[in-house]
C-alpha cells in the first residue's frame, strides 16, 4: 500500500466498473451514504456468504438469527446506547462546520483558510460537547417522545434479546453461538475514507455463549481463527495483524478486546472487534426486562448466566480491505499489440470475486457467438459468468482484469476442429486449451 493515491485510484475504478456509486449522486449525493453497483453488490453478497457458510453452515454450534432494525426503545437504554453511544462533538463559529473534536489539532479548524470569510487564526472553536451517534424516528403518526425508537446501531442487541427465544426452540446447549449479518447505522459526525466509516453499514456479529469458567479458552480460540479467516481469502499478513487492546481501552466490564486490522492506504484501520464481554449484555436485559435469561444446565444441575465472546466484523470495511489488498498496477506485454502496456488488475480470491468466469467468442463470425453463448448458458447454472464480444479480445481482457475475474475463456476457430476452448487466468496470464465438456470441472476445481 506505499502508493498514497491507490485510494483515489480505486474510488475512481468503483464507480467506472460499477462495484460502488456515491449515494443519491444526481442530486448531488448524501455524505456518509454509497450505492453498491452489479459488481459491488455480488461481492458484497459474497462476502457475507463466504462469512455465513464459515461460521454457521460448517458447525453445529452456531445457529442464525436476522432480527428488526426497529427495536423498542428499552433495549437501548438496557445497553447503554441511549446515554453513553457518543462522540465528542466541536463546531467552528466562523465556516459553520462541524468536527469529532478528538480528531482536530487543538484549537484549530481543519478547514482550509479559503473556507473562512477572515484569517484562518481567527476560527474560533466550541467547547466539545457530547453527541448521540444513534439515528432517532418514531413509530406510528405522532412526534412524541413515547413513540421514539432508534435505527439500530450495531446487530448485537437482537441477538441478546432472542437469547431466551433461540433456547426454547431449538434446544441447543451451551457452548453456543447466535449468528447474524445486517445493516446498522450511526449517525457519525464526520464520516470519511470512502466506504470506511460511513453512515449506513453492514456488520457480521456473532455472540458465543459459554460457561464463564471456559471463556478465556473460547476467547482466544475465536481471535485466532477469525484472524486466519481474512488471510485464507487473500490478505497478506504483513498488511494485516491482531491487536490486543491494553487495559485502558478496555470498557468497564469486558476481559479482553482484541482487534483484526489491515493497513488501509492512510494507515491501520479496524475490520474486526473480538471481545470478552462477560455476562454485562444479559445481565443488562435481566435488569430492564425483568425476564430470567440465565441458563441452567441439565447435565450439572446448575444455573447460571453465560459469559459472550463477541466476533464482531464489518462487511463494508471487509469489502474495503479485500479490494485495496487485490489492486494492483503492472507492465505487460498487451495481447492484441504486443507492446509493453499497463493493466490494472484486482487479485480477489476466487471465492469473494464478483463474476467467475467470462465467455467471449474470438469474432463475431464464423458460429463462434452461437458456441460462446451455448456455452455461457450453461455455466450460468452454477457460476456468475459474464459474456463479452465487443472489442479486441485484449480489451475484454483487460476489463475483466478490472472487475476481478478469475479466468476468461475464448472460443476461437480451433473450437470448431477439435471442441476446446482456451482459459487465461487471471493472474498470471497464462493460456490453456480445456476441452469444452471439461470446462465446468475445470472451474469448479479451481473456484
Amino acid at each position: 500500500m506505499a502508493d498514497s493515491n491507490v485510494l483515489e485510484k480505486l474510488v475512481s475504478l468503483c464507480k467506472r466498473r460499477g462495484f460502488i456509486f456515491p449515494g443519491s449522486e444526481i442530486y448531488g449525493g448524501l455524505t456518509g451514504t454509497w450505492d453498491y453497483g452489479p459488481l459491488g453488490v455480488e461481492l458484497l453478497r459474497n462476502i457475507k456468504n463466504a462469512w455465513w457458510h464459515d461460521n454457521v453452515t460448517l458447525r453445529d454450534d452456531i445457529v442464525g438469527v436476522d432480527t428488526a432494525i426497529l427495536m423498542n426503545r428499552t433495549v437501548w437504554q438496557a445497553s447503554g446506547h441511549e446515554d453513553a453511544f457518543t462522540d465528542p462533538l466541536i463546531d467552528c463559529k466562523t465556516c459553520k462546520a462541524r468536527f469529532r473534536a478528538d480528531q482536530i489539532p487543538e484549537s484549530q479548524c481543519p478547514r482550509k483558510p479559503s473556507k473562512h470569510p477572515g484569517e484562518f487564526a481567527e476560527c474560533q472553536l466550541t467547547e466539545a460537547r457530547k453527541f448521540n451517534l444513534m439515528f432517532k424516528t418514531f413509530v406510528g403518526p405522532v412526534e412524541e417522545s413515547a413513540a421514539m425508537v432508534y435505527l439500530r446501531p450495531e446487530t448485537a442487541q437482537g441477538i441478546f434479546v432472542n437469547f431466551k427465544n433461540v433456547l426454547d426452540s431449538t434446544r441447543i446447549k451451551i457452548p453456543f453461538g447466535i449468528a447474524q449479518v445486517g445493516k446498522s447505522f450511526r449517525n457519525e459526525i464526520t464520516p470519511k475514507q470512502f466506504i470506511f466509516r460511513s453512515r449506513e453499514f453492514e456488520q457480521m456479529e456473532i455472540e458465543f455463549f459459554c460457561h464463564p469458567s471456559t471463556s478465556e479458552q473460547w476467547y482466544a480460540r475465536w481471535r485466532d481463527s477469525r484472524f486466519q479467516w481474512y488471510r485464507n481469502l487473500g490478505v497478506k499478513s504483513d498488511n494485516l495483524r491482531l491487536r490486543e487492546h491494553d487495559k485502558a481501552e478496555l470498557a468497564f466490564y469486558s476481559k479482553g478486546t482484541s482487534d483484526i486490522e489491515y493497513l488501509f492506504p492512510w494507515g491501520w484501520g479496524e475490520l474486526e472487534g473480538i471481545a470478552h464481554r462477560s455476562d454485562y449484555d444479559l445481565q443488562q436485559h435481566i435488569k430492564f426486562s425483568g425476564k430470567d435469561l440465565s441458563y441452567f444446565d441439565d447435565e450439572t444441575k446448575e444455573r447460571y448466566v453465560p459469559h459472550v465472546i463477541e466476533p464482531s466484523a464489518g462487511a463494508t470495511r471487509s469489502l474495503l480491505a479485500f479490494l485495496c489488498e487485490a489492486y494492483a498496477e503492472e507492465k505487460i506485454v498487451d495481447e492484441d499489440t504486443k507492446k509493453e502496456d499497463m493493466r490494472t488488475v484486482l487479485r480477489l480470491h476466487p471465492r469473494l470475486a464478483p463474476v467467475k468466469a467470462a465467455v467471449f467468442p474470438l469474432v463475431k463470425k464464423d458460429g463462434m457467438p452461437e458456441r460462446a453463448h451455448a456455452l455461457h448458458d450453461d455455466l450460468r447454472r452454477r457460476f456468475q459468468v459474464f459474456y463479452d464480444e465487443k472489442g479486441a479480445v485484449g480489451r475484454r481482457y483487460r476489463r475483466q482484469d478490472e472487475a476481478g475475474t478469475p479466468f476468461c475463456i475464448t472460443i476461437d476457430g480451433q473450437t470448431a476442429q477439435d471442441q476446446t476452448v482456451t482459459i487465461r487466468d487471471r493472474d498470471s496470464m497464462k493460456q490453456e486449451r480445456v476441452a469444452t465438456d471439461k470446462v465446468p470441472g475445470y472451474l469448479l476445481e479451481r473456484l
